[in-house]
């Protein structure tokens, strides 16, 4: 059954995919997206205590708080085009079976990075270590020409701090 707003070419059948790794059947084209207006408009960071980790990258950073919903299980910051928001995981596990996993200071971090950008990488990498971050790389000079730095925020959550592309 076709999805509202998507149109395929005429006499193609159209198929939902379960996930990016379920292939189509063969024999079967998908319907193109050219006429599907995607945006990239949120990134969601899962943690205990939402409001807390707005106030930590409000102070730290300098980002300011653009909404904080009832009960602090979800806010938001001001951070340009896309916005960087903190839900609680009991929102997580209310939006799906299993929830999301949960972020820890232990191993490696996990599958996300979050890429702030700023003039000033070794100050802000100082910066977000006063406050409570974890020295994952210190700055160093990549040979693309970007100055970066890695960290983990005390929620668990891996940041890059690199200058401008």
């Amino acid at each position: 059954m076709p999805r509202a707003g998507r149109r395929g070419a005429v006499g193609a059948a159209e198929v939902t995919a379960v996930s990016c790794k379920t292939p189509a059947p063969v024999g079967v084209r998908l319907d193109p997206m050219a006429e599907f207006d995607m945006n990239f408009r949120w990134a969601i960071v899962y943690v205990d205590d939402p409001t807390a980790a707005v106030a930590f990258y409000t102070e730290t950073f300098g980002f300011p708080t653009r909404f904080v919903g009832p009960g602090g299980v979800y806010a938001e910051l001001e951070t340009g085009s896309t916005t960087l928001a903190f839900a609680a995981y009991s929102l997580g596990d209310s939006n799906f079976p299993g929830g999301v996993r949960r972020g820890d200071a232990d191993g490696p971090p996990p599958n996300l990075e979050l890429a702030l950008v700023h003039d000033d990488v070794d100050g802000a990498y100082a910066n977000a270590l006063q406050a409570g971050c974890t020295s994952l790389a210190e700055p160093e000079d990549k040979p693309h020409g970007q100055r970066v730095a890695y960290v983990r925020d005390p929620f668990g959550t891996l940041l890059e701090i690199a200058t401008p592309m």
